[in-house]
């Protein structure tokens, strides 16, 4: 299945884009997207803050086709 995964800022740098295109399994979840995505790659916390379909969710959460995946770095400010 076909998901659309958004980066931000210190993530968009890192992957050298702001989105990606990934083909998952059937029954995946958040954390094992978020376990694809940081092979080779260890700038992503084990567990980043992630939306689906701009709603907030748990790494358990199942993904869908064609769903929406953000993954949303700290933020700072003052």
């Amino acid at each position: 299945m076909n998901v659309t995964v958004l980066l931000f800022a210190s993530y968009a740098e890192a992957y050298g884009r702001s989105s990606v295109e990934l083909d998952l399994k059937p029954g995946s979840t958040v954390q094992s997207l978020v376990d694809h995505l940081r092979a080779g790659r260890s700038i992503l916390p084990p567990q980043p803050l992630v939306a689906v379909n701009e709603q907030y969710a748990d790494p358990d959460r199942v993904i869908k086709s064609g769903d929406e995946v953000a993954i949303i770095p700290p933020v700072a400010g003052g």
